[in-house]
C-alpha cells in the first residue's frame, strides 16, 4: 500500500540528468553569451548611474523643492504637496536621505524602462488577440513566480550589481503596465472609434489621438502598479548588491536590528504613499478631464 502514500514521480538518476542537463546549457550560455549581454546593458547602467548621482549630488534642499513642485503640478492638492514635503522631511532628519534617494533613483529608471517596454507591448496586444492570447500566459507567470527566482538568472548571466537588480525589478513589476494599457485601449468606447473613421483618421491618428488619450486614466493607474511592485522588490534586490533603503533592512534582519529595520521599513512606506498619492490624484485629474472632454 505504499503506493497510495508515495506519487509516482520520474526515476531519481533521470530526473538529477535533466536538472544537471538545464544547468549546463544555461552555463554554457552564460560563459558564451554573458559579456555580450553585459555590454548590451551598459547603457542603462549609466543611466542608472546619471539618475542616482543627480538626487545624491543635488543639494537637498533643492531635490526636496522639486519633489514639491512635481507633487503639486500632479495632483494640485496642497495636503498631498505638504504630506511629501513631511514626509521626506522626516526621512532626511532620521539620516536616510542618501539610501532614499538611491531607492528613488532605482524606481525612476525601473518605471522609465517599464513605460518604454510595456506601453508598446500593450498596445499591440490590444491591436491582436493572437497576440494577447500568447504574450498573457507569460505574464501570469512572471506575475506569480516567487520574486527571489527572478534573481538567479540575471545573477548567472551579469554578476552581483545595480544593473542586473534593476533587471529583476522590471521583470517583476512590468506585467501591470503591460495588462493596464491593453485594458485601457480596448475599453475605448466603439462609437468613438466609430466617430474617428467617419472623419478619415488613419490607424496611426486614432492610436494617439483617441484611444491613448482616453486610455491615459488606466495606463496611470498601470504606471501606478508598476511603482508599488518595484518598491516592494527593494529588499529583494538588496541581495544582489542594489543600494538604497533595501540594504539596512537586509543588515537588520541578519543581525536583529529592530530599530534599524522599522525606520528603514517605513521611509519606504512613505516613499510608497507619496508615488501611490500623488500618482492616484494625477489618475483622477485626467478621469475627470476626460468626462469634462466628452460629456
Amino acid at each position: 500500500m505504499d503506493w497510495l502514500f508515495s506519487f509516482p514521480h520520474m526515476p531519481d538518476d533521470t530526473l538529477r540528468v535533466v536538472k544537471k542537463s538545464i544547468d549546463d546549457g544555461f552555463r554554457s550560455f552564460t560563459r558564451a553569451y554573458g559579456d555580450s549581454i553585459e555590454a548590451l546593458f551598459s547603457p542603462l547602467q549609466s543611466f542608472l548611474i546619471w539618475a542616482e548621482r543627480l538626487l545624491t549630488q543635488t543639494p537637498w534642499p533643492v531635490v526636496l523643492i522639486a519633489f514639491a513642485a512635481i507633487a503639486w503640478l500632479a495632483s494640485r492638492s496642497w495636503k498631498i504637496t505638504a504630506g511629501t514635503v513631511l514626509t521626506l522631511l522626516l526621512i532626511g532628519y532620521f539620516d536616510m536621505w542618501t539610501d532614499t534617494m538611491r531607492t528613488v533613483s532605482m524606481i525612476f529608471v525601473c518605471t522609465v524602462i517599464a513605460i518604454v517596454v510595456g506601453i508598446p507591448l500593450g498596445i499591440l496586444m490590444a491591436r491582436s488577440d493572437r497576440l494577447r492570447a500568447s504574450v498573457n500566459p507569460i505574464l501570469d507567470v512572471m506575475q506569480t513566480m516567487p520574486s527571489f527566482v527572478y534573481l538567479i538568472p540575471v545573477v548567472m548571466l551579469l554578476g552581483i550589481g545595480r544593473v542586473p537588480g534593476v533587471i529583476a525589478v522590471v521583470i517583476y513589476a512590468i506585467p501591470p503596465m503591460i495588462r493596464l494599457t491593453d485594458l485601457g485601449i480596448r475599453l475605448v468606447d466603439r462609437d468613438t472609434l466609430e466617430a474617428a473613421d467617419a472623419f478619415g483618421s488613419s490607424n496611426w491618428q486614432k492610436l494617439w489621438k483617441v484611444q491613448l488619450p482616453l486610455a491615459l486614466p488606466t495606463i496611470m493607474a498601470g504606471i501606478n502598479q508598476t511603482i508599488m511592485m518595484a518598491l516592494a522588490m527593494v529588499v529583494i534586490a538588496s541581495m544582489i548588491g542594489v543600494q538604497g533603503l533595501g540594504q539596512p533592512v537586509l543588515k537588520a534582519i541578519a543581525n536583529q536590528y529592530f530599530t534599524l529595520g522599522v525606520f528603514n521599513g517605513l521611509a519606504i512606506v512613505g516613499i510608497a504613499i507619496i508615488f501611490d498619492r500623488v500618482s492616484q490624484a494625477y489618475g483622477r485629474r485626467l478621469q475627470k478631464y476626460r468626462e469634462a472632454a466628452h460629456g
